[in-house]
């Protein structure tokens, strides 16, 4: 199997992880009803923790697509290379740190790390256009 593709596997259950923590601390907050139930009723804002945790699950949803299509893409048009790969990997190695800076609130260092996971799926796109 290439790289790519375990790499995007890895990729889904980093999903799976912001997903889990996310709804885990906002029903800290909210409670097991709120999850259980509807959630059609108005709720305060989350606290800070919950509020990143959410952020850092949306911030991942939206660059994931453009994994899933540069990845895909240099395995189905045959462009695959240690360079794809290395790529793939920091964009996953990448986006593995950034949940937990995010989760913590450390500025900066996060801003870095989604920087280097960009770098990673920009290198990859490169790949796939002009390679």
């Amino acid at each position: 199997m290439p790289i790519e593709i375990t790499v995007l596997a890895l990729g889904a259950l980093l999903l799976v992880v912001h997903i889990t923590v996310a709804v885990h601390y906002t029903t800290q907050q909210y409670g097991l009803g709120w999850n259980m139930g509807a959630r059609d009723e108005q709720k305060p804002p989350l606290g800070d923790v919950a509020a990143r945790l959410q952020r850092a699950r949306d911030n991942f949803l939206e660059t994931l697509p453009i994994a899933i299509i540069a990845l895909f893409g240099v395995v189905l048009t045959g462009k695959t290379s240690e360079l794809t790969a290395l790529f793939a990997w920091l964009w996953l190695g990448a986006r593995v740190i950034y949940l937990p800076l995010y989760w913590a609130g450390i500025p900066y260092i996060r801003t870095v790390a989604w920087f280097a996971s960009m770098f990673g799926l920009l290198g990859v796109l490169y790949v796939l256009l002009a390679g």
